[in-house]
């Protein structure tokens, strides 16, 4: 091993295995995937991979765990308002955040695909269910807060933010699964018109 490779973290090194199984999922897909396609991607030699991972279901768990923590600890919401907060959770949900290489639907199409194979993995299944709830989670803190504050009405903030997060869910998968890339931007206009409306006494 070079001296270039000795020097790199374990945490570095576990993000280039990453970044490599993105690029090797995007080329092959989840169902033809294997350990040395993952391999090809990166300059550090397989082994690493074999070093961190015990086979590439645990590289593919840590995987969906990686994509879902991108997304999740990137929303920048310091010191705002709730209506902002919101509006900050929502817009990152549909439209996603800045990436140096793949865009957000380039992301977003490995994360379906892997979604979509969960409903025959009760592991995988799990780790989308405890995502899906710390985002339901984060919409429902954020309404309660505004609730307290006097600036939204007193609604339910539980349904509504299971609602919304359902909206987002399903306007992503319109765009991966069909192709309509309009689909987010409309499902915010929705959001905005027929839902957190709801929030402010007209």
């Amino acid at each position: 091993m070079s001296e270039s490779r000795e020097t790199v973290s374990a945490k570095d090194t576990e993000e280039v295995i990453m970044e490599a199984t993105f690029r090797a999922l995007s080329k092959h897909g989840y169902t033809d995937l294997r350990m040395r396609d993952i391999g090809e991607e990166m300059d550090l030699t397989r082994q690493v991979i074999h070093y961190h991972f015990d086979g590439k279901y645990d590289l593919l768990s840590s995987f969906l765990e990686y994509v879902i923590d991108q997304y999740e600890g990137s929303v920048e919401v310091d010191e705002c308002d709730p209506r902002s907060e919101l509006d900050a959770r929502i817009d990152q949900c549909l439209f996603g955040p800045e990436f140096e290489e793949f865009s957000h639907w380039e992301r977003m199409k490995v994360y379906h695909e892997l979604y979509t194979h969960a409903q025959n993995d009760g592991d995988h299944r799990e780790i989308f269910n405890e995502h899906y709830d710390r985002i339901r989670g984060s919409i429902v803190e954020v309404v309660e807060d505004g609730i307290e504050r006097g600036e939204f009405e007193p609604v339910d903030a539980e349904r509504m933010g299971q609602l919304i997060t359902d909206i987002i869910h399903a306007a992503r998968g319109r765009r991966m699964a069909l192709g309509h890339e309009d689909a987010p931007a409309e499902a915010r206009k929705a959001i905005d018109q027929f839902v957190l409306d709801s929030l402010y006494d007209d």
